[in-house]
């Protein structure tokens, strides 16, 4: 019996939604799948994107021996990039989820060396120790696969993302017989998604959406804007059918769009009718009442297609009264406010809004499992160990207890983890052993170097919260004395017409700590700038229980 240990390392995705990656490690050996981003929460000013710290993986680049993409969504492909910068290590997925990856590769100058290799549904890698098979899966994005891991131990099923429709647009049937197949053999350990475990009952399929599209398209007087994600391919193929039943043109907008159902159309994913599309820049002189926009930015974001549509804003599109939008998309926790917002501005150019997750027939379906499905992959795997992944902790522990009943039937134990936290796995069994590092680093691509630091998060919060203040101090380079009193600038700190009186004060307290200052440290500019900010702080604080961001500038003259 080999002493080696097999150890499964979230580095992110658990206990939160986004930056889904997961290194599994047997022996000198390790195999990662997914490396997805997160968008930023409020609290983290100026970011754009949020990836896992892939420290670890950089520690051990020479054990690393390849990376495998379940599906194409961001929160799983998204840090590839910058996972590529650091390690060049083989890619494995699928046509469809590695032409998404190509475009990201492409903007960061990486794809040139980098190691693409497409793999269908149905195929085997072998890399080292593991042999993987993909099984093809259901969800909101075509060409999604779980992973069945062949480890010297067991089997490891990953089911990435899914959900179980049982009629889905393209024919192409979840793979249950396959999974059936390992759930006999014996599987050692189940990765499963968690994402919708507090929903009762099952999932609707995605043909759900059908009747309710029919019924606007058939209502609609004027065009009919649909807003949804680049990535559902299924949605934009049903948009379309409908389209030419009805005899409307399709146009596409936002660069997303654009270049999503290019891919899926170029491999054969994606079918447009003949003679429908119709070009951004022809919209406003097509007749309105045979228009359809498909438009990418759902959550609000601030320059996404939909966003400028909604402020008149877009150069090929404005929204006129008696047009109808259709928000056909979930709304991701956290960005209520912006879309609530936006679609605000829709209703106010007399456009009418569909939206909201309780119509019956529904607009927007979700692509993950609810209680039945996954009570069903549970019992079709029947593991020996059981770890949910892709939720928060609350979620994922809501799937160790849906996972209770199958104690009587050869489970031993669940583990619900954090991100970092070691599982590992035994000839005598399976426990949590120790911790890698990880976290979070935030990119802001407008920035030089793109990693923003968490000093620089920390001080972006302290201006939005306190705003700074400037003193302005001339000395004079012979005498080291101040030119007269200095000057204060300040901008979201207080109104300076307000309290003049403040500023008169702030401006006594500087010079009254460089008249106190001895020759030596006037003419130490490190030192007088960090004795000005700290008297400065403590005046400022004492006076209005602010802190501001105080930056002193000593010229000389």
């Amino acid at each position: 019996m080999s002493d080696k240990k097999l150890q499964v390392i979230p580095l992110g995705g658990l206990g939160e939604f986004g930056m889904n990656c997961m290194a599994i490690r047997y022996g000198d050996d390790i195999i990662v799948v997914d490396a997805g981003m997160m968008f930023p929460d409020a609290e983290l000013l100026g970011v754009d994107i949020v990836t896992p710290d892939f420290a670890y993986l950089e520690e051990n680049k020479e054990f690393v021996r390849a990376l495998i993409l379940t599906h194409g969504h961001e929160d799983h492909i998204g840090g590839v990039p910058f996972l590529l910068s650091q390690i060049n290590l083989p890619i494995y997925g699928t046509a469809f989820t590695l032409a998404l990856v190509e475009r990201r590769l492409e903007e960061h100058d990486l794809l040139e060396d980098a190691k693409l290799h497409t793999v269908k549904p149905g195929a085997r890698i072998s890399l080292g120790p593991f042999s993987i098979e993909l099984i093809h899966v259901t969800h909101s994005i075509v060409s999604a696969v779980a992973l069945a891991i062949t480890t010297p131990l067991g089997v490891i099923i990953h089911t990435g993302d899914f959900k179980i429709d049982p009629t889905p647009t393209d024919n192409q049937l979840f793979d249950l017989h396959t999974l059936a197949e390992y759930g006999k053999r014996g599987v050692l350990l189940l990765l499963s998604d968690s994402t919708n475990v507090d929903r009762a009952g099952y999932t609707p399929s995605e043909r759900a959406v059908y009747p309710r599209f029919e019924e606007i398209f058939n209502r609609a007087e004027r065009r009919i804007i649909v807003a949804t994600f680049s990535s559902s391919i299924h949605r934009l193929q049903q948009i379309l059918d409908l389209s030419a039943e009805t005899g409307r043109k399709v146009a596409f907008l936002g660069r997303s769009m654009l270049s999503a159902t290019e891919i899926a159309h170029g491999l054969g994913l994606l079918q447009i009718p003949d003679n429908i599309l119709l070009r951004p820049q022809d919209i406003m002189n097509a007749a309105p009442h045979k228009v359809v926009c498909i438009v990418s930015g759902t959550q609000g974001e601030p320059m996404s297609a939909m966003s400028r549509v909604a402020v008149d804003n877009h150069k090929s599109l404005s929204l006129e009264r008696g047009d109808l939008v259709v928000h056909s998309a979930r709304i991701i926790p956290g960005n209520e406010k912006a879309i609530g917002r936006m679609m605000n501005h829709v209703a106010r150019r007399g456009a009418e809004v569909v939206a909201g997750g309780g119509m019956n027939p529904p607009v927007h379906v979700s692509g993950h499992a609810s209680q039945e499905e996954l009570k069903l992959m549970l019992n079709l795997v029947r593991p020996r160990y059981f770890m949910p992944i892709h939720g928060e902790y609350w979620q994922m522990s809501k799937h160790a207890a849906l996972a209770s009943h199958l104690y009587s039937y050869g489970l031993e134990d669940s583990f619900i983890m954090e991100t970092g936290q070691i599982l590992e796995i035994d000839h005598l069994g399976a426990r949590k052993n120790g911790k890698v590092t990880v976290g979070r680093v935030c990119i802001d691509s407008g920035s030089i170097d793109e990693v923003v630091e968490d000093l620089v998060i920390r001080d972006r919060r302290h201006l939005s919260e306190d705003g700074f203040v400037i003193p302005i101090i001339a000395i004079d380079k012979h005498t080291g004395r101040s030119e007269g009193l200095p000057e204060i600038v300040s901008r979201g700190f207080v109104s300076m017409e307000e309290r003049a009186d403040l500023m008169n004060s702030a401006r006594q307290v500087v010079a009254r700590t460089i008249e106190s200052s001895s020759s030596e440290e006037r003419t130490d500019w490190g030192v007088m700038q960090e004795k000005i900010r700290a008297d400065l702080k403590r005046f400022l604080s004492k006076q209005t229980q602010r802190r501001p961001l105080i930056m002193p500038v000593i010229l000389e003259v």
